[in-house]
């Protein structure tokens, strides 16, 4: 096999971009969830075998961001329902992010709160609630096509985060600077990425649960 010059600085250049975001890599997880799930969710195995696939959780989504995963809805997105996930709730954030119930007055996320099973645990509004217990997934940014990092200045996606400041911080030409460990996963920064593809995406946290965020100074 041979090796380039210009492909070897290509991919060392992606790698120092990478750590200059903020954020550390390490083997990534073996779960096997491909969708996000809601707010609230418990570990995945658990939750299978608990969810009834009721729908209750996406009937009182004020934000209607909570489908049933389907080989249908999936299909737009190249997902596809694994044993035991049909019918399951699952939140695809480019067609609606999960907005953690902003627009509701109550003090409590709505889905978890209407899960008769315990598939989904009870989550207050707290933000310090909201960060424990939110781990919907982990976003990350691809510097090849995120506009801040080539040339132009963007930070959309950093003001769509409702944790703006610890999960997603802007940097030099407003990059965004993505703290995994602070990150809920809720979407918020896919759906409203002006870029397409999208220049930052949200991955199952089941997935990729060996991503490990270093703040950048």
């Amino acid at each position: 096999m041979k090796f380039s010059r210009k492909k070897f600085l290509q991919g060392a250049a992606a790698v120092c971009g990478t750590l200059s975001a903020g954020v550390a890599f390490s083997r990534p997880g073996t779960a096997s969830a491909s969708v996000l799930r809601p707010p609230g969710a418990i570990d995945e195995e658990e939750f299978l075998a608990r969810c009834i696939r009721c729908g209750r959780c996406g009937e009182a989504c004020p934000n209607q961001c909570i489908r049933p995963f389907t080989a249908s809805s999936g299909r737009a997105f190249s997902l596809e329902p694994g044993p035991g996930e049909e019918g399951t709730p699952a939140v695809f954030p480019r067609r609606q992010a999960c907005n953690l119930c902003a627009s509701d007055s109550g003090g409590e996320l709505l889905c978890t709160a209407v899960c008769p099973t315990g598939a989904l645990t009870p989550v207050s509004k707290n933000p310090d609630d909201l960060r424990t217990n939110v781990r919907m997934g982990i976003a990350e940014i691809d510097l090849n096509l995120c506009y801040s990092y080539n040339g132009s200045s963007c930070g959309v996606c950093v003001r769509a985060c409702p944790l703006e400041g610890t999960a997603l911080k802007a940097g030099l030409y407003e990059r965004p600077l993505l703290d995994p460990d602070a990150c809920v996963g809720c979407g918020l920064c896919e759906r409203s990425c002006i870029r397409y593809p999208q220049a930052i995406s949200v991955i199952p946290r089941a997935v990729n649960s060996g991503l490990r965020g270093v703040e950048s100074a």
